[in-house]
């Protein structure tokens, strides 16, 4: 239930009580962020276009930044960086014309968005 504290200690007890909810609420944004993190990349290697299939499996997540109160990653292709662009948008051809674009990123980022934002939402209501 609840404990009985002089006013005098009121605004300790307060900070105390919201120090707790901030920790509790940071582990759990955290693990929706590695959660979201790893269903992207599942996400873009499911759609990504395949010749040989290299270039699919080169996705990674990777974390950016990580400090007490946030966690940043980052999904990469880890040796075919050079080509997601290209592939994402289509590009010109040397002799003329264009190779048409085959999107698979901007989906997958757009669902990731949307997931983070759930999982969030529930963790803090669900406590």
């Amino acid at each position: 239930m609840g404990r009985k504290i002089p006013i005098s200690q009121l605004s300790a007890a307060v900070m105390e009580q919201l120090t707790e909810y901030a920790e509790l609420a940071t582990e759990d944004m955290k693990e929706a962020v590695k959660k979201v993190g790893t269903t992207v990349r599942k996400d873009i290697e499911a759609s990504a276009p395949r010749d040989t299939g290299d270039y699919a499996k080169s996705w990674a997540v990777k974390t950016t930044k990580e400090s007490a109160n946030a966690l940043q990653v980052t999904v990469h292709s880890r040796n075919r960086y050079q080509i997601a662009h290209l592939l994402e948008h289509g590009h010109a051809k040397r002799g003329g014309g264009r190779v048409a674009a085959r999107p698979h990123i901007a989906a997958a980022e757009e669902a990731g968005i949307e997931q983070l934002e759930r999982e969030i939402e529930r963790s803090l209501t669900n406590g």
